[in-house]
């Protein structure tokens, strides 16, 4: 089974965010980041923001960050949430309608059935937390996940305090 790059992209995201407990991340900052379009970024935020994996803030000084505790955030509920399927074959998605003369009695569509299940049944055992949890994990993240330089404020120099030009 491959996963999509949204769900790539998704999972990405919470581990980003993971590392960000402390502040809001922009859309810019992650298409920076991992250089990927911030048109696309828009819909894997907006897909994660409806399932109540993050929250979202507008306007200025907005952004978004983990709605949940990583350690919350299971990964195959993600895959499957983000995955349109998960089906490694057609006969074995949702809907199924083809034609196959090998069905009901098919062994090749059992025994896949049973990888795929396994697949998920691995990832089930793991979050968002064990991902990001090793330091050298968080070092591939972290460096990358930089906040933004805060605008300097303007002091007065000397000259100016003074009258001078």
């Amino acid at each position: 089974m491959q996963l999509t790059r949204f769900t790539d992209y998704c999972l990405r995201v919470l581990m980003y965010l993971s590392c960000q407990r402390e502040r809001l991340v922009t859309i810019a900052e992650l298409a920076s980041s991992y250089r990927i379009s911030s048109n696309h970024l828009m819909k894997v935020v907006h897909r994660l923001a409806l399932a109540g994996y993050i929250t979202t803030v507008r306007g200025k000084g907005g952004g978004m960050r983990l709605a949940r505790e990583p350690a919350d955030i299971n990964l195959a509920e993600v895959i499957e949430h983000c995955e349109e399927s998960i089906a490694v074959i057609d006969c074995l998605a949702d809907g199924y309608d083809g034609e196959c003369p090998l069905m009901p009695r098919c062994a090749l569509r059992s025994a896949l059935r049973g990888a795929q299940r396994a697949f998920l049944d691995h990832l089930a055992g793991f979050n968002v937390r064990d991902l990001v949890q090793s330091r050298h994990m968080q070092q591939a993240i972290l460096p990358v996940a930089v906040p933004p330089p805060k605008a300097r404020s303007r002091a007065p120099t000397k000259r100016a305090a003074r009258g001078g030009k």
